[in-house]
Parts: structure tokens; C-alpha cells; sequence
């Protein structure tokens, strides 16, 4: 089967999280920005916490302004729980994607998605929101089929397939099961109308075989493996290595 091409969004955050052990401002968020985004990469993803450990609400600012001024093709994804600070990144900088994640304040990382129709109320008005802002909505979704008429029904524009069960069952006896929910849960987002982005652990080791399984991903969203790849390889290389297995799955 051919798929259309998935789009690469690099996650900053550990670039970040890095910086933030010193206090002399390196490595420069926006320099490994523009070195993804000049070897090829379609985005770049931000996901800042309330409580600042990683990316700060200055540094949403200053990629705003570089993707604006100088990679105005480039696409600028916020991650965040929109109950918490998300909304205010949205309202002040129209970012080309809000993606919408259930996380707590104090939560290690991202570990499940919304649920329907539980949340619906809730973020309906957010959603409606964003949209009226030109802001597109992702919602970040556990690989469960039956969920997503539901996403679609409260305004979503996408969702985000969590990966993270598909990375961990990789090598096991439920490799091959697990990999079919995410490919059912894609489909049936699609036939419900929606578009289907994916992140969480996603490596060079198993990006390809993702999109070989799941139809029409259009966006991955990829961070620490990407900055640990990195830490060896070198942004660049390392933003073309993952544009390769991208180009692999076709």
C-alpha cells in the first residue's frame, strides 16, 4: 500500500530540560530548531508544563517568532493540558496546532488520552475555541477504536495516536495485536472524518514499521528519542535519519 507523506515535528522539550540544568542559556532551543527545520524537518512541537521543568513560556515565544519570520512553510505544534496553560499560548500566539493532552501539573510524562463521551463537555467550548481562532485541535487518544467518533463529535480536526503501548510491545507476543489497535483506531478516526497524527516513543527502531501498519499518519511528533539520536548523530543527520525511515514506510 502507499501512503501519503507523514509529516516530521521535533519535540524540543529535552533540548530544553538540558539548558535548564545551567543557567548560560545552551544548547539554544531556537538554533536546534533551526537546524532540524534546515535539514528537512515539517515542524517543530512544544509541550510546556506549568511547572517549567522543561520548555518556558519564553521559549513558546521566541519559536513563534522564528517559525514566523523565518520558516513561515514550517509548522508549529503546542502540546499541553488546555484546562492548565495551553490556552494561553493559544490565544496569544495562534499556533498552527494545539494538541489537547490530559496530563496532571506533576505528571512524569504524557500517560493516556481523552476519553469519551467523559470529557466531551468539557472540551467542547476549548475546541470551539481554538477553531475560531484558526487554531487546528488535536486530541491526544489511546488506541481505542471506539473512541473516536467521539473526538470527532466535540470539534477535534485530529487525533493523536499514543504510542507509547506500541513501542513497549515491541519484541513481545503482543507486538502483532497491539500494532492492529492502532491501525483500527486509525481507520476508524478517518471514517469518522478525522486526521490522524501519532507520538510517544516513536525511535529510528520502530517509526517505519508504525507507518508501514497504520494508514495515513500525517504527522509524527518525536522527542526524546529524537534529542538522544541527536546527542550522537548531530541534529541534522539526525533529521534526515528519521525523514528516511518516513520515506522507508511508503
Amino acid at each position: 500500500m502507499s501512503h501519503p507523506t507523514t509529516a516530521l515535528s521535533v519535540n524540543l522539550n529535552k533540548v530544553a530540560l538540558v539548558r535548564n540544568t545551567r543557567h548560560l542559556g545552551i544548547p539554544s532551543v531556537p538554533l536546534a530548531a533551526a537546524m532540524c527545520l534546515d535539514a528537512g524537518a515539517q515542524g517543530i512541537t512544544v509541550h510546556p508544563r506549568p511547572d517549567e521543568r522543561h520548555i518556558r513560556p519564553h521559549d513558546v515565544r521566541e519559536l513563534s517568532e522564528l517559525l514566523r519570520r523565518d520558516w513561515p512553510d514550517a509548522e508549529f505544534n503546542i502540546e499541553g493540558n488546555p484546562f492548565h496553560n495551553l490556552m494561553e499560548f493559544v490565544r496569544e500566539l495562534r499556533p498552527h496546532q494545539a494538541t489537547f493532552v490530559p496530563d496532571s501539573e506533576d505528571q512524569f510524562t504524557s500517560d493516556h488520552g481523552w476519553t469519551f463521551p467523559d470529557d466531551a463537555e468539557r472540551l467542547r467550548p476549548l475546541i470551539e475555541e481554538c477553531k475560531a481562532l484558526g487554531v487546528r485541535v488535536s486530541l491526544f487518544m489511546d488506541p481505542a477504536a471506539e473512541m473516536m467518533a467521539g473526538a470527532k463529535a466535540v470539534g477535534a480536526d485530529r487525533v493523536e495516536l499514543y504510542t507509547e503501548g506500541y513501542a513497549a510491545s515491541r519484541g513481545t507476543s503482543r507486538a502483532g495485536t497491539v500494532l492492529g489497535l492502532y491501525s483500527q483506531a486509525a481507520q476508524a478516526a478517518q471514517a469518522a472524518g478525522l486526521e490522524v497524527n501519532a507520538g510517544h516513543d516513536l525511535s529510528r527502531d520502530n517509526l517505519t514499521d508504525f507507518l508501514r501498519a497504520v494508514p495515513g499518519v500525517r504527522e509524527v511528533s518525536i522527542g526524546h528519542a529524537f534529542i538522544a539520536d541527536a546527542l550522537e548523530l548531530g541534529y541534522a543527520a539526525t533529521t534526515r535519519e528519521y525523514l528516511r525511515c518516513i520515506e522507508d514506510a511508503r
